[in-house]
Formats: C-alpha cells, sequence, structure tokens
C-alpha cells in the first residue's frame, strides 16, 4: 500500500490557491468560495493551515457577502445558501465566526425556507435536499437552529426517502449517494435518524463498493474518489461503516493521488483538481489514516473545530 504524499498535496493546494489568470482559475471563478473551503479544510486535516495568511482569506470572504446577509462564491457574483454555508465553514476553520453579522446571516437561511419545510438555493427558487442539509448544518453553526421550522424541515427530508432506503433530492427522485449525505447529516444534526431504516440504507451505501475498492454514487456507476467522503461519512452516521473494506478503500484513494504534482483525482491516472483531493484526504480522515487530524462526518470540518463551535474547547 502506498503513503500519503501530504508535502506534495499541501504543495498543490497552495499552487491553486495563488492562481488568478490562467484557464482552470477563470473557469472555476464562480465557486472559488467552495474551492477555498475544500483547499483550507484539506490543509487543515494535514496540519498545515498555518501556511495561509488568515485576515488575506478572511477580507476576501467577507468582500464576498450581499446585502441580503448571503455570501457569492466570488467576489461580485450572487449570494446563494451554498457559498453562505463555505463561508461560514472557512471562518470556522480559522476561529473568525465572530466577524460575522450572525443575524444577518441567519435571517438570509432562515427565509429561503419553503412552506412545505424544504429550502430554497436562492432567490430564483431552486429546491433540493442539499440546501435542507446546508441551511441545518449552517445554522446549527451559528447556534440558530430556532429561526426555522425544524419539524417542517426533517417532515420534507423523510418524504424524499426512497423504497431502497435512500434519498433524492426532491419526493420521488433517484436515490444518489451525495443526497443521501446530505438528508443523513441534516437527520444526524436534528436528532432525527430514527427516521432512517438503516440496515436497508447501509445496505444500499455497501453495495457502491466497486471490486477495485473504490466507492461509486449509484448502482452501475464508475468509482469516484469524492464517494469516498459521501458514502463513508453516511454509513459512519448509521454505525454501519463496517459493511465496506476500508483496506481497499484506502488503497483506491492513495491509487489516485498524483505523487510527483501533488493533488488526488477521481480515479486512477486522470487530472487532479481541490475538490477531489478535499474529498480523498477527508475519506482518509474517516477511515483514520495516521498522521490526519479527525473530521466530523455530519459538519464535514475538522472534530477539533466542530467541539470549539459547540463546547468552546
Amino acid at each position: 500500500m502506498g503513503e500519503l504524499a501530504t508535502e506534495k498535496h499541501v504543495q498543490y493546494i497552495l499552487s491553486v490557491e495563488k492562481r488568478k489568470d490562467d484557464f482552470i482559475s477563470v473557469a472555476m471563478e464562480y465557486l472559488r468560495m467552495n474551492g477555498a473551503y475544500w483547499g483550507l479544510t484539506t490543509l487543515d486535516l494535514l496540519g498545515k493551515l498555518d501556511a495561509i495568511d488568515v485576515d488575506e482569506v478572511v477580507s476576501w470572504i467577507m468582500k464576498c457577502q450581499h446585502e441580503s446577509g448571503g455570501f457569492g462564491g466570488n467576489i461580485g457574483h450572487d449570494p446563494h445558501i451554498l457559498y453562505t454555508l463555505s463561508a461560514v465553514q472557512v471562518l470556522a476553520l480559522f476561529d473568525k465566526l465572530n466577524v460575522l453579522d450572525v443575524e444577518k446571516v441567519t435571517n438570509y437561511i432562515a427565509g429561503l425556507q419553503n412552506e412545505d419545510g424544504s429550502f430554497s438555493g436562492d432567490e430564483w427558487g431552486e429546491v433540493d435536499t442539499r440546501f435542507s442539509y446546508i441551511a441545518i448544518c449552517c445554522l446549527s453553526i451559528l447556534h440558530h437552529l430556532n429561526k426555522i421550522n425544524v419539524e417542517k424541515a426533517v417532515s420534507y427530508i423523510v418524504s424524499c426517502k426512497n423504497l431502497d432506503g435512500g434519498f433524492g433530492c426532491t419526493p420521488g427522485g433517484e436515490s444518489h449517494a451525495g443526497q443521501i449525505f446530505c438528508c443523513v447529516g441534516a437527520l444526524a444534526i436534528t436528532g432525527s435518524l430514527h427516521h432512517i431504516d438503516k440496515d436497508l440504507l447501509g445496505w444500499w451505501l455497501c453495495e457502491r463498493q466497486v471490486k477495485a475498492g473504490g466507492l461509486n454514487g449509484r448502482p452501475e456507476k464508475l468509482p469516484d474518489v469524492c464517494y469516498s467522503w459521501w458514502v463513508l461519512s453516511s454509513l459512519i452516521m448509521i454505525d454501519r461503516v463496517h459493511w465496506i473494506s476500508k483496506e481497499k478503500l484506502v488503497k483506491f484513494i492513495l491509487d489516485c493521488q498524483d505523487t510527483e504534482n501533488g493533488g488526488i483525482s477521481d480515479r486512477p491516472d486522470d487530472a487532479v483538481d481541490v475538490y477531489h483531493t478535499y474529498f480523498g484526504v477527508a475519506g482518509l480522515s474517516l477511515l483514520e489514516y495516521p498522521g490526519l487530524k479527525a473530521i466530523d462526518p455530519a459538519y464535514a470540518l475538522p472534530v477539533d473545530v466542530v467541539n470549539k463551535i459547540f463546547f468552546g474547547r
């Protein structure tokens, strides 16, 4: 079994953060806030967050905030609940949540809840269980879950449960590992995991492991490193992680590394990116790979950061 090329991955992430004008950077401009979360959380899991200029990052994040209270993916971009969570998560990493006008941010999120308990992603009204998770996670981090109707939010998520035990993006939508993480994570945060048939869902999730050891997001799909997070975190939250081969999954993730230039790809020998680098390292953290900080499966933040948020330590 190979080893995690920690220093190479750190150098790769720092190089991505510095890029401003090449094609990849321009193409990713609209979701730079997500990229910051992926890259900086990876650095923290690797124990290298001190390589970052905190004030510079915090200043940029606050320039992405709108009058509405929500954050955009970059300066001058429209606000969306997705980028708002990433902004809050990055500020939590740096223990800088105090720079926020919490009332303003939480009012923006609470204002996106619909009558049926679901959440829209922004003012244009797209509904998705991803947004339910984001709203619940974000409000929980900011200690303002009481601003929404939690009972209705949970009820809507449960209405998206399928006969196979999984969850879709809306009622009747196909079960997908990414949506399952969002629904299980939201139910975990709200203390509502009793709504899940853990054996049925656990079976569906463990079936996502292919012969090569990697995990896919749906039946008949290729394995992808990012599902090392979406599937694994869900299995941990429902206490069924022992139903897969951890050793095979570790090998698959390590095989997706670029050991020369750093970064992790979706599958072996593909091009690396910061998204898969984060989910690869986060997956290894869940697998208790040596040398990595522990990550919380529901909040997708290092455990020490979550402990500081909720317990002040």
